[in-house]
């Protein structure tokens, strides 16, 4: 199937779009436990986190981009129409479950999208089976357990730790030290959520290097679906960083307060323990959920003070959330496909 430059160059925009989105969407993962804790007003704590989320793309490499690019999918069958079904059916997941107030994970939307187009135009066949699709789902349960069990321990040595002092003393400290956990959260949620968006990116234009020709794109030269422009780089960041400045306060109802009670002591400890897990993954090129990990780490932290002090209900309904989400937005997605295929072929 042939495309158009404008079509292709389109669907970089989409995909900017559903970057945006991600932040909008996500913008509870980095802001919840701060806003619930008071330690930042909501409008205060958006741009700290969107700061943050932007400045991580500097910082960090691109593996989770590699795995995103040519670890989940065939090449072979890539082409913009898969990566706009794709985009589509993690896009509208996003905004049915922000509606909902859920939260459930951008990262596994738009995994299952990516993968249920490509099945769609070529059967199971298309996705690169094991390849990195055995530790991107082991991480569905790893991610939210490394999370409640850093902070569990966590919560554990800290309170042993300062169970002399003052609780208006340990309070006052926390409110201070909470901002530098919400900073090293937002910039694991930076590190490891834009670099998805930069992997399709860069399979797309790996994909129609033939209809770019001559055009400016062009002269980056790409070879394979393991080289992440600059440019790409950047305004995955920005798209990121701009959509969690625009906030989802329907999820950081859920998130910091329907979950568990938060202070600044219980969020240091939920976003330290959540930071390090992303952090872990993201060196190792794993996408994993931000929503998972930090939704775990909230859970750990209010298991520490008892197991009553968390809602397990509402947990309950967030893992439904997490359990329906690749295969409702690879149904999307693959509808989508059949659709557009019908439109543009």
């Amino acid at each position: 199937m042939t495309h158009s430059v404008a079509f292709v160059l389109a669907i970089v925009l989409i995909a900017l779009a559903f970057d945006f989105i991600n932040g909008f969407h996500d913008a509870a993962n980095s802001i919840a436990t701060v806003v619930s804790t008071r330690v930042l007003s909501p409008s205060a704590a958006v741009v700290w986190a969107a700061t943050f989320n932007f400045i991580a793309v500097f910082l960090f490499g691109t593996a989770v981009a590699k795995t995103m690019g040519k670890g989940l999918v065939d090449l072979a069958v890539v082409d913009a129409t898969v990566i706009a079904a794709g985009l589509l059916g993690a896009i509208v997941w996003d905004l049915i479950t922000w509606w909902l107030g859920l939260p459930t994970s951008s990262s596994h939307a738009l995994i299952g999208g990516y993968g249920g187009a490509a099945v769609a135009k070529a059967g199971f066949t298309a996705l690169l089976f094991p390849g990195k699709w055995i530790s991107t789902l082991a991480f569905i349960v790893i991610a939210p357990v490394m999370g409640l069990t850093l902070a569990l321990l966590l919560t554990v040595a800290l309170s042993w730790a300062l169970r002399r002092s003052l609780p208006r003393r340990v309070d006052r400290v926390f409110r201070v030290l909470q901002l530098g956990s919400a900073a090293a959260y937002s910039l694991g949620h930076g590190s490891n959520d834009a670099q998805k968006t930069m992997g399709i990116i860069v399979g797309l234009l790996v994909a129609e290097q033939q209809v770019l020709a001559g055009f400016p794109v062009a002269a980056m030269h790409l070879t394979d679906a393991g080289v992440v422009p600059a440019w790409v780089v950047i305004a995955c960041g920005a798209a990121m960083g701009l959509g969690t400045m625009s906030g989802g306060w329907r999820i950081v109802k859920t998130m910091g307060q329907r979950l568990t009670k938060l202070t600044p002591f219980g969020g240091f400890c939920a976003e330290t323990s959540g930071a390090i897990t992303l952090f872990v993954a993201s060196h190792f090129g794993i996408p994993v959920s931000t929503t998972h990990t930090i939704t775990g780490a909230i859970s750990g932290v209010g298991a520490a003070q008892r197991l009553s002090a968390v809602r397990w209900g509402v947990a309950g309904q967030i893992v439904w959330a997490w359990i329906l989400t690749i295969p409702a937005a690879a149904g999307i997605a693959g509808l989508s496909y059949l659709v557009l295929r019908a439109m543009v072929g």
